[in-house]
């Protein structure tokens, strides 16, 4: 698959998120919580998927889509974030994409679509404006029928008063269920199911009580409405 053209547009700039990725207590762990990620995904994916794993960061869920006998692409801006994300699927991937999912021309470029797209941690990381772009071109990168996964950070969770301690010099505003629900509505975005996760670190959590309005993430499957 053919490289995108490089052009990012993010509260928090390159150097940022380089200096985060290079440092590798932040790389390739699989925590309580992406297993609860994992847990939900197992229901969408697949053998044979295209999948965009879009910020791939660490390279855990690239891995496990993988695995999972998917075919990954891998998509980050972050350079440090793609060497840590080759290193953890050695190289398995389909391809290590290195460009911007805020530019409008971004689909025009890819010579691929795909049957799930899916980002944990990333929209957080952008102004609303550029929320909407983000969206619209993972639509326009779907095959028909093909599904968007995203988990975010909850604003109501206790998580966000420490997550900052943890992610020196990454900016970020966390949503709540509504706003995420909202995000995917104004972009024709159709919501299939929605929640959240992560309310407690044990081995039971209260979810579908609680985890829309507590959980540490906040997550939305949606498809393209025009489908």
């Amino acid at each position: 698959m053919e490289d995108f053209a490089k052009n990012q547009n993010s509260q928090s700039t390159d150097k940022d998120w380089n200096t985060f990725w290079k440092n590798k207590k932040n790389q390739a762990r699989l925590s309580w919580s992406k297993k609860r990620i994992l847990t939900l995904l197992k229901r969408s994916v697949k053998p044979g998927m295209k999948v965009l794993d879009a910020g791939s960061g660490s390279g855990v869920f690239s891995k496990w889509f993988n695995d999972a006998g998917c075919i990954t692409v891998s998509l980050d801006y972050s350079e440090e974030a793609l060497n840590a994300t080759k290193q953890h699927t050695d190289g398995k991937s389909a391809a290590y994409i290195s460009d911007d999912l805020t530019d409008p021309e971004l689909p025009d470029r890819s010579p691929a679509r795909f049957d799930l797209i899916f980002s944990d941690g990333l929209f957080e990381h952008f102004e609303s404006d550029a929320q909407d772009i983000i969206l619209r071109n993972m639509i326009k990168l779907l095959q028909s029928n093909g599904k968007i996964v995203t988990f975010v950070p909850n604003l109501w969770s206790p998580w966000t008063v420490i997550r900052p301690l943890l992610m020196k010099g990454i900016k970020e505003t966390a949503f709540t269920h509504g706003k995420l629900l909202k995000l995917y509505g104004r972009n024709n975005c159709k919501i299939i199911s929605s929640g959240g996760i992560n309310v407690l670190p044990v081995s039971w959590s209260p979810e579908k009580i609680l985890g829309k309005t507590f959980g540490m993430l906040v997550y939305s499957i949606g498809i393209n409405a025009d489908d």
